[in-house]
């Protein structure tokens, strides 16, 4: 399975028939910039900043 961003989350389609839909949120699909500021971030886990550093890498972006 790819690597989640973060949760998916179930979101209503339908509130009288109780349709709903998952939204997952893969890191592959997360805007560059986004993953940036996450990496940022002073909480955020170690293991959760190599996999964002490893994305950026993989985008060819470096951060410094």
């Amino acid at each position: 399975m790819p690597a989640k961003f973060k949760e998916s989350v179930k979101v209503v389609v339908d509130r009288q028939s109780r349709k709903m839909k998952t939204v997952h949120y893969y890191l592959k699909n997360t805007p560059t910039q986004q993953i940036v500021d996450a990496l940022e971030n002073s909480n955020t886990q170690p293991k959760h900043k190599q996999k964002f550093r490893n994305e950026l890498t993989r985008r060819g972006v470096t951060v410094g």
